[in-house]
């Protein structure tokens, strides 16, 4: 009863507050649920529940507020179940120092003979691209007999649903940007921007420069439209869902739309993609996306999806620096990945260090992936991109999950640059500071998982968790 008095009387008093000039998101965990916030926002000039971000969970949820946030915050330890509360930050894909060379090699998606691949026909330079002979991707799927199973999951921009080459593994997926089924990123595009919409196929094109770190195969009229404002990041989804299809094309792959064509998305909407990836099938959840600011509910998401057993994977950034980003940094739930060079060396552009790399993969422009977009607008390469790999994928002959390294003497060699051992997933160097490795503890899951799955005769494990993409 005092509880509720107090609470009143905070209420009352906020009707002679002025309100800030715009509604502020929050995010707010409580025990109580959804009652208990809507007497909090009774009143409008409190605040307004926009809706969950946890799905059937029912513990965190958005608020906007007009109050003053520190005003409005001092509000919340008066909640029944009152948790945390956080402000609703903007991410952005858009930045880094992963900028596509100029000019754009010749050879770029110079080999568009036709060939199967995943139940579907695909350009050459897509299928046998040069990072999957150093990944060894075929040589793991030949040597295992796997291909992929299960649900991989990309928290991005979204997908073209009309993509040939994803055609048979693709889900509907879900748009958190606009609250609606399907994770299409066509729905982005405004038809008055483009001379001719939807654009047309160009299969005699060059690729043009799209953004900093994309290029298409397009005509340049369109590849205009596409390299700016509002689409700054207009066709990373499909890419990154290109990647994992590479790798295991199979694996069906769930579309979850959190960030817009501009590269930008809401926190809430990357909590929501996280939950409904959870709570919705998903066996792995792919991030390519890194942001400096820690956040607990974000890490709790993932503890949740790791509770469940779910493998995260998310970007270790572009900054070409040693330094803290999120999710990476959260390692207990989440694998980062690293890029390398076709020289096996870190990228220049790739961040590095013990605090966000599991592991390092090729992710320079020779490592291209070809993919259609607008439904026949062109083929999209993008200069980031890893394909994670540990040494069974790699050195099929030596003992699953066993320890190697071709590159940088020992795996765990400071000369690589990373800190856990350069393509050697999750090898941490012993207390002692030797060259001796062993497997994290994060690892051995992953690696028991693979034993489980292989041996018990599906073997769908290796291709479910190995890839990622940065």
């Amino acid at each position: 009863m005092k509880r509720r008095m107090w609470l009143a009387g905070a209420l009352a008093a906020l009707l002679l507050a002025a309100p800030a000039k715009a509604d502020t998101g929050v995010i707010i965990r409580t025990t109580g649920g959804l009652p208990v916030l809507q007497v909090l926002c009774l009143l409008p000039t409190t605040c307004t529940v926009v809706g969950a971000l946890d799905g059937t969970v029912g513990q965190v949820f958005l608020v906007t507020t007009p109050l003053p946030l520190q005003t409005f915050l001092g509000l919340l330890p008066g909640l029944t179940g009152f948790v945390d509360a956080e402000v609703n930050q903007v991410l952005n894909l858009v930045g880094g120092l992963n900028l596509l060379p100029a000019p754009i090699p010749s050879t770029l998606m110079s080999d568009r003979s036709s060939v199967p691949y995943g139940g579907t026909n695909v350009w050459n330079s897509y299928a046998n691209q040069t990072a999957t002979g150093i990944v060894e991707v075929q040589t793991a799927q030949t040597a295992f007999n796997v291909t992929g199973t299960g649900v991989v999951a990309d928290i991005d921009t979204g997908v073209d649903p009309g993509h040939p080459a994803l055609q048979g593994v693709l889900l509907a997926g879900y748009d958190f940007t606009r609250n609606q089924p399907g994770g299409s990123e066509m729905t982005d595009l405004n038809p008055s921007d483009f001379p001719t919409f939807p654009p047309q196929s160009c299969a005699t094109c060059q690729p043009a420069t799209v953004n900093q770190s994309t290029a298409a195969v397009l005509d340049q009229s369109t590849a205009a439209v596409l390299d700016g404002s509002p689409y700054t990041a207009f066709g990373h989804g499909t890419m990154v869902m290109g990647i994992i299809h590479l790798v295991a094309p199979t694996a069906q792959l769930l579309p979850l739309k959190a960030f817009h064509a501009d590269g930008t998305a809401a926190l809430s909407d990357i909590l929501r993609a996280i939950y409904y990836g959870v709570q919705n099938g998903a066996n792995a959840i792919n991030m390519s996306f890194d942001i400096k600011t820690s956040s607990t509910e974000l890490q709790k998401a993932l503890d949740y999806a790791n509770q469940q057993g779910v493998m995260c994977a998310a970007s270790a950034g572009n900054d070409g620096m040693q330094e803290i980003v999120y999710p990476a940094a959260l390692q207990s739930d989440v694998m980062g990945v690293a890029s390398t060079s076709d020289q096996d060396t870190r990228s220049s552009f790739s961040n590095y260090g013990n605090a966000i790399v599991w592991v390092a993969a090729p992710g320079d422009c020779e490592y291209v992936s070809i993919l259609q977009l607008c439904g026949g607008m062109g083929n999209l390469v993008q200069r980031a991109v890893c394909i994670g790999r540990g040494s069974a994928a790699a050195q099929p002959e030596n003992h699953l999950c066993s320890v190697s390294s071709r590159h940088c003497g020992s795996p765990c060699s400071p000369a690589c640059g990373f800190g856990h051992g350069q393509r050697s997933a999750g090898l941490v160097s012993d207390a002692g500071g030797s060259d001796r490795c062993e497997l994290s503890p994060r690892l051995q899951r992953f690696c028991h998982a693979f034993h489980r799955d292989h041996y018990g005769g599906t073997a769908g494990e290796l291709h479910r968790f190995r890839y990622a993409t940065a």
